[in-house]
């Protein structure tokens, strides 16, 4: 059994508490004020794609990909004109593999094996496919105890990284960057996070929580889905409609274009000739970020507190005007933005928002939580209409996929310190796929420009500065 002093054994300090050395840190921090601010003009005259975004906020075009195709508009007469998102998986409509899947199991594990080999699978490349998935779940006692229980932290994100480049040292071949070695690469990982994810938080809750400590493996024959309900409940139990849904929601979340922030990434790290461990652990970094993975946290955390604050939920008078106020920055977060509402893409309709919803309310109706459902749907219909009214916008505000996304994992007991990790788990195929074609179809490094805007001057001799 470990000891908390057992499992942190230096810890940095912060700020307030640097000791003797605090004030010599408060003079660097005032030197910071006196670098520098780069003339915000400056973007406008050298014409620099902020964010790899043109004017109108579309991503600029830096690579071509098979593996997805994220459509919000259709062409007309060389027109674009707003519809209805669709999302394709390697050209098969997501929507079309949720549907294909009623009444069957292994959705996310099938979409798994679409996203890395291009096609849908047959029943005995299925059956070959889940039997080598079920081989690599597991992480061995020895990297449980030494790895995963060592340094446990609040935010998963952090293990999941640690835990992922530690990978690289049980690894015999873990530089080679052949498509066979990938490709198992590829597949522990995909299998193995979702040890690391829900065995993090356990220690998680054990060393800073004080709580039992639980480790359960995951179970032959079980789902993906099935089993981190098995592994991270107290009785391991859970209802059919349960496994579903987080099924479908992790399908959801497995890809989004090569575009996406943690994708762009992978790309990005791949190309340099790297190995897989450190290039899925900066794709875990980058969805880390509150802008990117994150996002459905703020939306619980807005709808905590709009239910303290209008008594009525049913109220849409009430609802907007607490709108209002968010909007106008006077109350939740002072950000003024409604979370969960916009997307930088679709325009009508997010599609993994439309579908997700769908199973939110068939859990709702299970959960007897249908009141707060109903207080989503109006808070989506009020929103939208809302900010682009006040923002005068012309195209559509829709909800994303994270307006429901965590509403949906707290009906299914999922602790919000898991929420970006289950995000991650998702697009670990999505990321795999991308790394696999960075591999396979190009041979050099990614490297955009940056201007230099800055003076040079000349050196001053130490004696006289």
């Amino acid at each position: 059994m470990f000891h908390e002093e057992e499992n942190i054994d230096i810890q940095l300090p912060d700020i307030e508490d640097m000791g003797e050395i605090r004030g010599d840190f408060e003079f660097l921090t005032d030197q910071l004020d006196h670098t520098d601010r780069i003339d915000q003009n400056l973007y406008l005259e050298y014409d620099v794609k902020r964010g790899l975004r043109d004017s109108a906020g579309k991503g600029v075009l830096t690579g071509l990909t098979e593996i997805s195709d994220v459509v919000a508009f259709d062409l007309e007469n060389g027109y674009k004109i707003p519809a209805d998102g669709s999302l394709y998986y390697q050209g098969v409509n997501v929507r079309d593999i949720v549907d294909g899947m009623k009444g069957r199991r292994f959705g996310f594990e099938e979409t798994s094996y679409l996203l890395l080999f291009g096609h849908l699978p047959s029943d005995k490349e299925m059956e070959i496919f889940l039997r080598v998935n079920e081989s690599l779940q597991d992480l061995g006692n020895r990297f449980i105890r030494d790895v995963v229980m060592k340094a446990s932290n609040g935010n998963i994100m952090n293990a999941l990284q640690r835990c992922v480049l530690t990978l690289y040292t049980y690894d015999a071949d873990p530089d080679g960057i052949d498509a066979e070695n990938v490709l198992r690469q590829s597949m522990e990982l995909i299998n193995k996070l979702p040890l690391i994810a829900v065995y993090a938080y356990h220690s998680y809750l054990h060393f800073r929580k004080n709580e039992t400590l639980m480790i359960r493996n995951p179970k032959p024959g079980n789902s993906l889905a099935e089993n981190i309900l098995y592994m991270l409940r107290p009785d391991g139990k859970y209802t059919e409609l349960e496994a579903r849904v987080l099924d479908i929601a992790l399908i959801l979340h497995a890809e989004h274009g090569g575009g996406n922030n943690s994708t762009f990434t992978t790309h990005v790290v791949t190309s340099s000739g790297t190995d897989t461990y450190s290039s899925i652990a900066a794709s875990i970094g980058s969805l880390k970020g509150p802008r990117h993975g994150g996002a459905n946290i703020k939306v619980q955390n807005m709808f905590k507190d709009i239910k303290e604050h209008v008594k009525d939920w049913s109220d849409e008078e009430a609802l907007k005007s607490y709108l209002s106020d968010i909007l106008d920055k006077k109350t939740f977060d002072r950000a003024g933005l409604i979370y969960g509402m916009g997307h930088a893409v679709y325009s009508l309709s997010d599609p993994r928002e439309v579908i997700l919803k769908e199973y939110a309310r068939s859990l709702a109706e299970e959960k007897g939580n249908m009141e707060e459902f109903e207080l989503y749907e109006n808070v989506e219909k009020i929103a939208g209409k809302m900010i682009m009214e006040r923002r005068r916008l012309n195209k559509n505000v829709c909800p994303n996929v994270d307006f429901y996304s965590g509403f949906v994992y707290t009906m299914l007991g999922i602790p919000e310190e898991l929420f970006t990790p289950i995000f991650a788990i998702a697009r670990m195929p999505g990321w795999c796929a991308h790394r696999l074609e960075e591999l396979m179809n190009t041979s050099k490094i990614i490297r955009p420009a940056y201007k230099y805007v800055g003076h040079h001057v000349d050196y001053t001799p130490a004696d006289k500065r």
